[in-house]
């Protein structure tokens, strides 16, 4: 059966203060993920369907807090914490945090080509 830590990842990516190491396992990507500083996707987000994550995620907080933002509820997750967010949500995280997420990889794709779409646009706006 396969398996993967946070030191045997093998796809490591830095997104400024956040480090996220992952690896996909049979259709499922499994982020073990960093945060330097707080963190929000509100600006790239903002290109999807209700401006809000429509790939669900499963994970565990490591350490830290986190928030999600739905359009009538938020829920707070903290160190221990098992959690599942359905699509529609925002996510605010708070520096320090760490997680362990799983997403289906096809879902979480379209998510960041969102995010990346959104990112080179504001840095052409910024040349």
């Amino acid at each position: 059966m396969p398996k993967v830590s946070k030191d045997t990842a093998s796809d490591v990516r830095e997104f400024g203060p956040v480090t996220d190491r992952r690896e996909e396992m049979d259709g499922y990507t499994f982020e073990f993920v960093s945060f330097a500083a707080d963190a929000d996707l509100d600006g790239p987000l903002s290109a999807l369907p209700g401006g809000a994550c429509q790939c669900p995620h499963w994970g565990y907080v490591i350490q830290g807090r986190m928030r999600f933002v739905f359009e009538n509820h938020e829920e707070v997750y903290e160190a221990g914490d098992a959690f599942y967010q359905p699509p529609g949500h925002r996510p605010y995280v708070d520096a320090g945090t760490e997680v362990l997420q799983i997403s289906p990889t096809k879902d979480l794709a379209e998510m960041e080509r969102a995010v990346a779409e959104w990112m080179s646009k504001q840095q052409d706006a910024a040349s």
